[in-house]
């Protein structure tokens, strides 16, 4: 890359302008961030970012300075809702204000789009923070959330808790998809995540959610081994599950933990995580991680309880009412 001047002018772009090969550099270093970062392997993410925009097949928006891409936004729109996928800005050019006009770029298309009511992100890598000026704040709410992480040699000592009512834990299948669906819409009834991703308030929602996680690279390769569900014994009622992943050879990542309203308070959620981590540790992982609502204090102090220390907190965004 040439020399730059201490003042380079800056530009915002369509992806769809630049050539193929040229987010290689920037997606090169946003994969050793992540790994930096989280112990997060995001090269199967980074290579499907790249295969969608040498098709010309990626919406979103990308920040040139000299005319380099030195960062990129992207999105996907299903129906009435708006997501933003990643947003990454090299290491050397990463300001408020960098940050801001690629957000903002990308909101406004969104808004622009027939049909979008709706916009969501949860952006890790946006590295600014709080100092960012959010797009169209009028329209915004911002939801602060947790990054834990715990080490496994010690997780894997965790002692079972005896359940206070007859329940059987079981591997997960996918058989259980529908059933894990019907869970998360009641469980997540009325929960403040339910405001932060819509897809668990519906049953099609929810398994569209679980389809990503099960499916697709942005939250690691889904881990069976370590995936557990918890039945009534007398029925084979489904009452709670934990799907885990692997975003890296020796890292674990809990993609999703989730008790029916009833089961709450009887042990069967620290049951489920600790046979998660349990499984994780045997299979040679040495740290988990997960991510939760800075304001899900209940779900918080259980993780404390089991180990788990926060190290990251980024925000989750909803755009709605434009």
């Amino acid at each position: 890359m040439a020399a730059l001047s201490d003042s380079p002018p800056a530009r915002i772009v369509d992806l769809r302008e630049l050539r193929p090969g040229d987010l290689d550099s920037l997606l090169l270093e946003e994969t050793q961030t992540w790994y930096e970062t989280l112990d997060w392997d995001f090269r199967a993410s980074a290579a499907l970012v790249r295969r969608f925009h040498d098709m010309q097949a990626l919406n979103g928006s990308a920040l040139l300075i000299n005319g380099y891409p030195v960062g990129y936004c992207y999105f996907v729109s299903e129906e009435h809702k708006g997501l933003i996928g990643d947003l990454y800005v090299m290491k050397d050019f990463v300001t408020a204000e960098n940050e801001g006009v690629l957000l903002e770029s990308v909101v406004k298309r969104l808004m622009a789009t027939p049909f979008v009511k709706r916009i969501e992100s949860q952006l890790m890598m946006l590295r600014t923070g709080q100092g960012i000026a959010l797009p169209q704040r009028q329209y915004v709410r911002a939801h602060l959330r947790n990054f834990m992480e715990v080490d496994l040699a010690e997780a894997a000592q965790l002692p079972q808790r005896k359940i206070s009512q007859a329940v059987l834990i079981d591997s997960w299948t996918e058989r259980k998809q529908d059933d894990a669906g019907a869970l998360i819409v009641s469980a997540y009834q009325g929960h403040i995540d339910s405001q932060i991703n819509d897809q668990y308030r519906s049953p099609a929602g929810a398994r569209r959610f679980l389809l990503n996680i099960i499916q697709y690279p942005g939250c690691g390769s889904f881990f069976q081994p370590a995936s557990f569900v918890a039945l009534e014994a007398a029925t084979g009622k489904l009452l709670g599950i934990s799907l885990s992943s692997l975003v890296h050879g020796d890292i674990g990542h809990i993609t999703q933990v989730c008790v029916s309203h009833a089961t709450r308070g009887t042990g069967v959620g620290y049951e489920l995580i600790r046979r998660s981590l349990e499984s994780m540790a045997k299979h040679g992982c040495r740290k988990a991680s997960l991510t939760v609502t800075a304001a899900n204090t209940d779900a918080i102090l259980v993780y404390e309880r089991m180990g788990f220390h926060k190290t990251r907190v980024f925000s989750a965004y909803v755009w709605e009412g434009f």
